[in-house]
């Protein structure tokens, strides 16, 4: 056994953290600047970083090493079984396998754009056919490598350590919870009356401007991050080139607003992960569930809380005149803490958005046992939206064309979605009970004390710990989803 060993591994692996991240830079660009004819080409260059780093990853030598490799330190070992878990499973795919998907997702996200745009599903269902194809082809292969059932390996790849068996009662405990929370949570809502309307203008300038300067003014690092545009906000880039992007609208900058805070708490989650482990696994986020809980922390649970909001009207107010009446903190919440029953799933309110989560959980996971084909998609996705929320979509735009993730190849995402924003609850909870002045310094719009907790127990962490372990470090228990309960229950279903 051998500490040289190791060594190399880790170097080979700081080789294809590179790769990786040059990969990022590539689908950030293909999603905001990249002309419209670029998109074959940049197909072909993504599918070669991922055959490369995947040859790299699974060359003999590198099995060689990881056989001798022996660690010193806590760290250290975690890191090495990360690298191991993650090479038997690049080693059960062929490059062939790998590159193909990477050709099919980048061919079938660049139709869906226009497939959503026109609400043509039948444009796009041949591509979404063959992506599910080589997703499929992909979970048996994973599947018989960890003994995992083949959704529970596509899941992994996003967030370790949880499975669809420990998800199902969640979500179905969740949707019991609904059926009773969503009637009274409307009621209490009508009773309020209807909140005063931003009335502008917004131009998407001043818009701008303010996004950059409160996602800079909560702690994001000018020198190490940019803000962008694009179609579907996302944060990407590396731990030191940030991108985080959002979309305008000159009717309404809540859109923009909320989105750039969301994704600068993915991006402050990026920032704080430990410098000493770049581009190893141990050194990366401890999945996207985890990922999701820092920037829902950040944007539903400290950004739209009364705290923050008493600093944030004055601020709009300043930005763009209008009825001062309108930027009052409880005007705020009635806006930007309202419920409805719609169906886009980045436009939904925190009680809702988990129904939208579940539905596709439900609908993933049966495309992948086979159990509902593509063609179906439409109208499965209508009447389980029905069933959840009482609605039905009046066309596929907003319907299942309106996310990019399966068309992009993100089968067994979706669930970190609510799994973080249940986490987020958690981990504020137990930061506010840490963190007596929590809610002062939001008041001022400072985010210092939240971030300073956040980066002691969550983000110099990296993926050290599992997602649970990591939430039992932090706040005592493994996720408790009666903590999301009891936040939404406080924040929609008390009357004033």
């Amino acid at each position: 056994m051998s500490q040289a060993a190791y060594q190399r591994v880790t170097q080979r692996l700081s080789r294809i953290g590179a790769l990786g991240e040059a990969a990022a830079v590539l689908h950030w660009d293909a999603s905001t600047m990249m002309p419209r004819g670029g998109g074959e080409a940049r197909g072909e260059q993504l599918a070669a970083l991922a055959g490369l780093s995947h040859e790299l990853f699974t060359a003999p030598e590198m099995a060689a090493d990881l056989a001798q490799a022996t660690a010193e330190g806590e760290w250290q070992a975690a890191n090495l079984e990360l690298i191991r878990r993650s090479h038997a499973r690049s080693a059960a795919l062929s490059t062939e396998l790998v590159e193909a998907a990477a050709r099919a997702n980048s061919a079938c996200e660049k139709v869906w754009r226009d497939a959503k745009a026109r609400s043509d599903f039948a444009a796009v269902r041949p591509y979404l056919e063959e992506v599910l194809r080589l997703q499929r082809e992909t979970a048996q292969a994973l599947s018989a490598v960890t003994g995992l059932s083949a959704y529970d390996a596509l899941m992994e790849s996003y967030q370790r350590g949880v499975t669809a068996a420990e998800i199902e009662p969640i979500f179905d405990a969740y949707e019991v919870f609904l059926r009773e929370a969503l009637p009274r949570a409307e009621e209490i809502q009508a009773k309020r009356g209807t909140p005063i309307p931003l009335t502008g203008p917004f131009p998407v300038g001043k818009q701008r401007e303010l996004c950059r300067s409160l996602s800079l003014r909560i702690g994001l690092e000018a020198d190490h991050s940019r803000l962008d545009e694009s179609l579907h906000p996302f944060c990407g880039g590396t731990p030191t080139d940030v991108r985080i992007t959002t979309f305008y609208s000159e009717a309404d900058p809540a859109k923009a607003l909320l989105g750039v805070l969301h994704e600068t708490g993915h991006a402050l989650y990026e920032r704080g992960l430990p410098e000493s482990y770049a581009r190893q696994p141990v050194g990366e986020a401890a999945g996207m569930a985890a990922h999701e809980s820092q920037s829902l922390i950040v944007e539903m649970q400290a950004s739209r809380s009364d705290a923050f909001l008493s600093f944030l009207g004055p601020q709009l107010q300043a930005a763009y005149g209008g009825d001062p009446a309108a930027y009052a903190v409880q005007n705020l919440a009635g806006l930007w803490r309202h419920v409805s029953r719609g169906f886009i799933r980045v436009d939904a309110d925190e009680l809702t958005y988990p129904a939208h989560v579940i539905l596709r959980f439900r609908l993933e996971r049966a495309m992948i046992e086979g159990r509902l084909a593509v063609a179906d998609l439409p109208g499965a996705w209508a009447e389980g939206l029905n069933s959840l929320l009482g609605i039905t979509p009046p066309d596929d735009a907003r319907g299942c064309l309106q996310d990019i993730h399966w068309h992009d190849g993100g089968f067994g995402y979706f669930p970190s979605y609510t799994l973080g924003a249940m986490a987020a609850a958690q981990l504020m909870k137990a930061a506010r009970a840490a963190t007596p002045g929590l809610d002062a310094a939001l008041a001022q719009g400072d985010m210092a004390p939240l971030l300073g907790w956040l980066r002691k127990k969550v983000h110099s962490q990296g993926s050290r710990l599992g997602f649970q372990d990591l939430l039992r470090a932090a706040t005592g228990k493994p996720l408790d989803p009666q903590d999301f309960q009891q936040h939404l229950t406080a924040r929609y279903l008390v009357e004033a």
